[in-house]
């Protein structure tokens, strides 16, 4: 199959671009700033020659979106908005205007959609869409605006013979330097893994493999359309996720870390503490009635292979 995967360079577009392309595609990436063969300049934004591409494609994979791990500014914050709308409809533009379109668009979305909460999990029939918890801080509310308006794009694109998927994915979790765990892996080696404000907020997540093995069912599956939570069915407390990834680094200490910590340390980092503090229990409802089986459904097993696998890219 021809695969085009708008804003691949980034950690996912890097996991699923190594992994469909060691299956035998032909992934074609676009980027703002290409560098190799199999990659196609454009904006994000305007039509161009890139839109050719997708003319004649199979499968369109919109992961295009400034990165979250910033400080949540409002120049930040609009500029998270603008990146991901405008990608999203010039996407829908090129599908639509395509002679020969693809079969199947999976633009990404987020599981930050759903409410901050504790007391249920989120799937996409039951979960509660956020924006309104008491209990949250005001601008949280501009990242669920965000998922909304990222996702409505594309029920709103005229692309009647393409079918969409809107991807609710849960923090990807890959050995890849520079991703999510390697970040979280930094701070348990350090002995600094312990609880933030208590521990008590849920962890979502999936593991990198189980990521694209979903992308892959959701390609197969002509049935299925609309939003699909991408997450591991076993979301745990925040305290739990960083005990077992500290097992697996065999680090049995973590100091813990007040709001007021953790506020001072996203300012350091440049990044903001909603990503640390917000309770996203989110499950794959759809993807487990359709009969997707995960490889990693827990997180101590899933920690464990991820440290192993980041080990051995230290070794080489």
């Amino acid at each position: 199959m021809k695969i085009v995967l708008s804003g691949g360079t980034g950690q996912v577009g890097t996991v699923l671009k190594r992994a469909l392309s060691a299956a035998g595609h032909d992934v074609v990436v676009l980027s703002r700033r290409p560098r190799g063969q199999d990659e196609v300049r454009w904006d994000g934004a305007t039509l161009g020659p890139w839109a050719g591409e997708i003319d004649g494609s199979d499968v369109v994979v919109n992961l295009a979106g400034r990165s979250v791990n910033c400080r949540y500014t409002p120049a930040n914050l609009r500029e998270m908005m603008d990146s991901r709308v405008h990608s999203a409809r010039v996407v829908g533009e090129a599908i639509a205007a395509a002679p020969r379109p693809p079969r199947v668009w999976l633009q990404m979305s987020t599981a930050t959609v759903y409410a901050h909460r504790y007391d249920a999990p989120n799937d996409e029939a039951t979960g509660v869409i956020g924006g309104t918890e008491p209990d949250a801080p005001g601008y949280w509310s501009y990242s669920v605006d965000i998922a909304k308006a990222w996702e409505r794009e594309q029920e709103t694109a005229d692309t009647p013979h393409t079918r969409k998927v809107a991807l609710r994915a849960a923090m990807v979790m890959s050995p890849d330097r520079g991703g999510v765990f390697d970040v979280l892996s930094r701070l348990a080696r350090l002995g600094l893994g312990g609880p933030v404000a208590g521990g008590a907020q849920y962890v979502s997540w999936i593991h990198d493999q189980d990521f694209v093995r979903a992308v892959e069912f959701l390609v197969a599956r002509d049935d299925i359309t609309g939003p699909v939570n991408l997450a591991a069915p076993g979301p745990l407390p925040h305290r739990d996720f960083m005990r077992a990834l500290r097992a697996a680094w065999g680090v049995p200490i973590g100091l813990p870390a007040t709001r007021w910590m953790a506020e001072a340390g996203a300012f350091v980092l440049r990044s903001d503490t909603e990503l640390l503090l917000k309770s996203r229990r989110v499950v794959p409802g759809r993807l487990l009635d359709a009969g997707f089986t995960f490889d990693r459904p827990d997180w101590p097993a899933a920690a464990d292979d991820l440290v192993r696998r980041l080990r051995g890219r230290a070794v080489r």
